[in-house]
């Protein structure tokens, strides 16, 4: 077939199935501009370590933006949203309380409170969607799904800007709570759904899936009005670090991908067992991407548990203490990589994998949650 030379510039590898479309150009030199940007305004306040967590983080989202296409008009957008939210703001962080586009969509607490409610409606739709078949409420899902992550993020770039609006010695990344950390669960777990919802054509995985991500909102809400957690405080010294800004994000697609996961493993016991077969995917291809969310998954905590730990030597001096939250992660980690073992040396499949994941949810949010709950250590900071 031929192709269109105004749209896609093959690169001389045909045969594997690599191009790169104009788009892409166009969207890597926006990533460009932006760093630039970002270097020319930021540059000097900060150190190596920082510098390049800017560079990777620039080159991670062009990758990212050119394998799932999507993803590109969505960051997009989202910048777009969050840049056009600080220039609202002029400097002033009373100007949330005083603007209406502020007070009502785009300061963080207003976005976070958008992204709560259109996950909990396209919750609902997924649901009217499976239980009468209607392929508009699926996509009305959809919709309300990739808004409520836009939400999400506009709500975290937005955060982070207001951060600095309070002090200089304030501003951080919005990752060091459990309030921030549930709105970055929302939004990986999200994303990592609809990018499997497109690549497999199926939206009747959402009616398993978000409902994880509709607990989520329910524990945001109770922690923003119980606890009042929305409100933006200085971090700790123990979080006074770069490591931060790699490592928590790593794990929570960790955590994001495994909780996808054993949502898919409940569908699938489901289909085994006849209930909604004929509604929900095939049991094969819920198999499939229960697979694939716990490869990536296993990838990225792997890479959160090494950064961990460079960053405990960093700050206590030794890599490993044997502290409650660093033995939790071993035994997530050592799950997980039993149950690829099983799947990929053994050629295990089925139920008892399903059940596996289904489980392994549960060891894993006592090693996030039920940790920081019941017991102390060198993590402690992180309780409710």
């Amino acid at each position: 077939m031929q192709q269109d030379s105004s749209t896609t510039l093959d690169v001389g590898v045909e045969a594997q199935g690599w191009s790169i479309r104009a788009s892409d150009i166009v969207f890597g030199l926006l990533v460009l501009v932006v760093m630039v940007l970002a270097w020319q305004k930021l540059g000097t306040k900060m150190d190596y370590y920082e510098q390049a967590i800017l560079l990777g983080s620039g080159i991670a989202v062009v990758a990212f933006g050119c394998f799932w296409r999507p993803a590109r008009q969505f960051m997009v957008v989202c910048g777009l949203l969050a840049l056009g939210a600080t220039q609202l703001y002029q400097g002033d962080l009373a100007r949330a309380g005083q603007v209406f586009w502020l007070k009502y969509l785009l300061a963080s607490q207003s976005a976070v409170m958008w992204m709560c409610v259109l996950f909990v409606l396209a919750t609902l739709l997924y649901w009217l969607g499976l239980a009468t078949r209607s392929a508009t409420a699926d996509l009305v899902g959809t919709g309300l799904t990739w808004s409520a992550a836009a939400a999400a993020l506009v709500a975290k770039l937005v955060r982070w800007y207001e951060s600095y609006l309070i002090g200089a010695d304030v501003g951080h990344i919005p990752v060091s709570n459990l309030y921030e950390v549930f709105i970055l669960f929302c939004l990986i777990t999200a994303l990592m759904y609809l990018y499997y919802e497109q690549k497999f054509a199926t939206r009747r995985m959402g009616a398993f899936v978000l409902p994880i991500i509709t607990a989520a909102v329910g524990f945001i809400l109770w922690y923003s009005f119980d606890r009042r957690a929305h409100e933006i405080q200085p971090l700790i010294p123990a979080l006074q670090s770069w490591w931060m800004k790699i490592h928590v994000p790593a794990n929570f697609v960790g955590y994001g991908a495994f909780s996808l996961a054993a949502m898919l493993g409940v569908a699938q016991l489901l289909v085994s067992r006849g209930i909604l077969a004929s509604r929900l995917p095939s049991y094969d291809l819920l198999g499939e991407v229960m697979y694939r969310a716990i490869a990536v998954g296993f990838l990225f905590f792997t890479i959160a548990t090494v950064l961990g730990a460079m960053w405990a030597a960093d700050a206590w001096g030794g890599y490993w203490s044997w502290d409650p939250k660093e033995t939790w992660a071993l035994i997530v980690w050592l799950n997980y990589a039993v149950w690829l073992h099983l799947r990929l040396v053994k050629g295990w499949r089925g139920n008892v994998l399903a059940w596996w994941a289904v489980l392994g949810l549960l060891v894993t949010t006592f090693a996030f949650l039920g940790v920081n709950m019941f017991l102390s250590g060198l993590h402690s900071y992180g309780t409710l």
